[in-house]
C-alpha cells in the first residue's frame, strides 16, 4: 500500500492561476519618479520630523565604542598600542627637551620589554620602535636587539618590522651585524625571492666586510660551498677560483645558481647590488646557451634599474655588448627621459660610454640619447660624470679621460659569448688553470687583455659612427657654441677643462675638422680674448694665466695646436710676456717655445727668447 504523501512537505499555496508562480515584474527606471510617496510632509501639513542632536551623538558614541571593543578583541596588544601612540606623539617632536625624550623612550621601552616581536609587526608600534632605537641609551638598544635576535627571519618579511631591522642594523655593533649575518646563513636565497626581505639582505651585504659580503654570496654559488664556507678566504673574491681550488664540478654550481637566480629575476628584483655581483660571477662561468638567455632576459627597459652600481653596470655592457639589435634598441628605448640622471651617475655613465662606442643605429640613438644631452649640455661638461659621452666622441677609450679599471669594465665580455679564440678567453678573464690561483700581476694582464676589446660587438667603423653621432646629428656644433659661451668657466673648472680642451683641438683623428673650422677658430678667439684681459692686482679673481687649471689647459692648446698658439700670442701675448714670466702664467710663456711647431717658434722668439737668455724663464728639458 502507497505510502501517503506528507501535507508538510506540500508547497505553500500561491495564487496565481495554475499553481504557477507569476514572473517577477522588472523595476524600469521611471518606477521611481513615477511612485508617489504614502504620506508627503505638504500633505501632512508638517516639516520633517527632528531628531534630537543627543540622540545622534549617542549612536556615534555607540558605534564609536562597539568599533573599539572589536579592535580589543581582534587585537591581543590594542590597548598598549594606542598607549604607545600617545607617547610617539610626544617623542617625536621637534622642539621636545633632550631629557623629556629620553624620559619618555625609556617608559616606552618597559611597556614593550617582552612583547616586542609581537608588536614589531603592527603598523603604529613598528614606528614607535624606530624613534625608540634611534633615540635610546646604547643599553636599551642592546636589550631590544636580544629580545628581536631569534625572530630575525620572520620580522625581516613583514611589511613594517623591516624598518626596525634595518634601523637595527644601522646602529649595531660589529659583533651584533656579525650575528644578524650569521642568523641570515640558510635564508639568504629565499629572502631575495621576498620583495621584502630582500631589502634586509641587501641592507646587511652594504653594511658587512669583505668576509661577510663572501659568506652571503657563497649561499647563492652551491650548496657544497655553504658547508665548507670556512675553506674560502677573502682573497678568493671570484668564482671561477672557488670552482678551482675546491675542485667544485661547473655544471652543478650552474645548476644551482639558476635556480636561484631564475625566480629573482621573474619577480622583478633588480636593484640590489648583492644580485648584480651574483649575476655577474654567474656570466663569468655560464655555458653560451645560458649566458644567452640571461642576457636575452635582462635586455629590457628594467635594465636601466641595474645600471646603478658597479657590477650593474658590468651587466649594461654585457647586454649592450652581447645582445642582438632588437635588443639593444628596447635597452636604449627604456633609458628614454632617463638620460640625464644616468650620465651623471658614475656607474650609469659608462654604460652609456658603451652604447654610444657598440651600437651601430645612429639615428635611433640620435633621437633617444643625443637629443636628452643637448638638452643639459652646459649642465653636463662641467660635471665629473655627465662629460664622460662627449669626452669618448672626441677622444674614445683615452687614459687620460677613463682610469685603467673603468677601461677595464667597458673591454669586459661574456666568455662563452665572445668570438674569441678560447685562449684569450681564459687569460682575459682568469679561467685558465695556471691564472686559478690568480695575483695581481695576474688581474693586470687580464684587465689588460680586456681593454682592447671595447668596441666588440658594433659592425660599423667606429670612425663612421662618431662622424653620424658627434659632427652630422649637430652636436659637435651645439657642442662649440657651448664653449664659447662658458668658456672662462670650462677653463676653470677641474672637470670642463677637459671638454674645451678635446673641443679645441677639433677631437682624437681631427673628427671636427674640416667641417667645423670656423666655428673652431672663433672658439680659439674666444679664449684668446679672455686671456687678453690685464692683470688686475689685489683681485680675488686670478688671471687665467695665472689660475691652476686654466693655465695649464692654456699650456696644453699651445703645445698641440700651432694655430691656436699664433691667434693666442696676436690676441693677448704679444708685448706683454715679460709681464707673465712668473709664477703659473710662466709655464705658458715657456709652451711658446717648447712647442714643435716652427711657425710659433719664428712669431715669438724675438720677444720669449731674451726671457730664457736672461734667466728669467727656464724651458722643460
Amino acid at each position: 500500500m502507497a505510502a501517503k504523501p506528507d501535507d508538510s512537505k506540500k508547497r505553500k499555496h500561491d495564487p496565481t492561476a495554475g499553481g504557477k508562480s507569476a514572473p517577477k515584474k522588472l523595476k524600469s527606471s521611471t518606477d521611481k519618479v513615477l511612485k508617489k510617496p504614502h504620506k508627503s510632509s505638504k500633505q501632512l501639513g508638517d516639516k520633517k520630523p527632528h531628531v534630537p542632536v543627543d540622540s545622534k551623538r549617542e549612536r556615534r558614541l555607540q558605534a564609536k565604542e562597539l568599533a573599539e571593543a572589536r579592535k580589543k578583541k581582534r587585537k591581543k596588544h590594542y590597548t598598549l598600542e594606542q598607549e604607545l601612540a600617545s607617547l610617539w606623539e610626544k617623542m617625536r617632536t621637534r622642539n621636545i627637551a633632550k631629557e623629556e625624550r629620553s624620559r619618555l623612550v625609556s617608559d616606552a621601552l618597559k611597556k614593550m620589554k617582552g612583547k616586542i616581536p609581537e608588536i614589531a609587526s603592527s603598523h603604529v608600534s613598528s614606528r614607535v620602535l624606530q624613534t625608540c632605537v634611534k633615540h635610546c641609551t646604547q643599553d636599551e638598544r642592546n636589550a631590544v636587539f636580544v629580545e628581536i635576535r631569534p625572530h630575525f627571519i620572520t620580522l625581516a618579511t613583514n611589511t613594517y618590522a623591516v624598518h626596525l631591522v634595518t634601523k637595527m642594523l644601522d646602529n649595531a655593533s660589529k659583533e651584533q651585524q656579525a650575528q644578524f649575518i650569521s642568523a641570515l646563513h640558510g635564508h639568504v636565497a629565499t629572502l631575495l625571492r621576498h620583495m621584502v626581505g630582500s631589502l634586509v639582505v641587501e641592507h646587511a651585504y652594504q653594511l658587512g666586510n669583505a668576509a661577510q659580503k663572501q659568506t652571503l654570496l657563497m649561499e647563492l654559488y652551491s650548496p657544497e660551498l655553504q658547508l665548507f664556507k670556512d675553506l674560502i678566504s677573502a682573497k678568493e673574491a671570484r668564482l671561477v677560483d672557488v670552482i678551482s681550488n675546491l675542485q667544485l664540478q661547473k655544471g652543478s654550481v650552474i645548476r644551482h645558481m639558476s635556480s636561484v637566480l631564475q625566480p629573482i629575476l621573474e619577480k622583478g628584483i633588480l636593484d640590489h647590488s648583492i644580485i648584480h655581483r651574483a649575476l655577474v660571477e654567474y656570466l663569468t662561468i655560464a655555458d653560451q646557451s645560458s649566458a644567452a638567455e640571461i642576457i636575452q632576459q635582462l635586455s629590457s627597459p628594467d635594465l636601466v634599474r641595474m645600471i646603478h652600481t658597479k657590477d650593474g653596470s658590468k651587466i649594461g655592457i654585457f647586454c649592450v655588448k652581447h645582445g642582438s639589435a632588437k635588443e639593444r634598441k628596447k635597452i636604449i628605448k627604456g633609458m628614454k627621459d632617463k638620460v640625464g640622471k644616468i650620465a651623471r651617475d658614475k656607474c650609469g655613465a659608462l654604460v652609456l660610454v658603451s652604447i654610444l662606442s657598440i651600437v651601430d643605429d645612429t639615428k635611433l640613438l640620435s633621437k633617444v640619447i643625443i637629443r636628452e644631452l643637448e638638452g643639459i649640455l652646459k649642465e653636463l661638461l662641467s660635471d665629473q660624470n655627465g662629460r664622460r659621452s662627449f669626452l669618448q666622441l672626441l677622444h674614445p677609450n683615452s687614459s687620460r679621460h677613463f682610469s685603467p679599471d673603468e677601461l677595464a669594465a667597458l673591454g669586459l665580455s661574456v666568455p662563452s659569448l665572445v668570438t674569441k679564440s678560447p685562449t684569450e678567453v681564459n687569460v682575459a678573464l682568469g679561467e685558465e688553470a695556471e691564472t686559478s690561483g690568480l695575483g695581481e700581476a695576474g688581474k693586470e694582464d687580464a684587465d689588460a687583455t680586456q681593454s682592447s676589446h671595447v668596441n666588440e660587438g658594433g659592425k660599423k667603423d667606429p670612425l663612421t659612427r662618431r662622424q653620424e653621432l658627434l659632427v652630422h646629428s649637430g652636436l659637435a656644433e651645439k657642442l662649440i657654441d657651448a664653449c664659447c659661451e662658458t668658456a672662462e668657466e670650462l677653463l676653470r673648472s677641474n672637470f670642463g677643462k677637459d671638454v674645451i680642451y678635446e673641443v679645441a683641438m677639433g677631437g682624437a683623428d681631427s673628427i671636427l675638422r674640416p667641417t667645423l673650422d670656423g666655428k673652431l677658430e672663433t672658439l680659439h678667439g674666444v679664449i684668446a680674448s679672455l686671456a687678453a684681459h690685464p692683470k688686475m692686482e689685489g683681485s680675488d679673481k686670478q688671471h687665467l694665466f695665472e689660475h691652476f687649471h686654466s693655465s695649464r689647459t692654456i699650456r696644453r692648446l699651445i703645445l698641440d695646436s700651432p694655430s691656436f698658439a699664433c691667434t693666442l700670442y696676436e690676441k693677448a701675448l704679444k708685448g706683454k710676456c715679460s709681464i707673465w714670466a712668473e709664477g703659473h702664467s710662466a709655464k705658458v710663456i715657456c709652451a711658446l717655445l717648447e712647442t714643435t711647431s716652427s711657425m710659433v717658434h719664428k712669431l715669438v722668439k724675438k720677444e720669449v727668447q731674451p726671457l730664457v737668455d736672461d734667466g728669467i724663464l727656464k724651458l722643460a728639458k
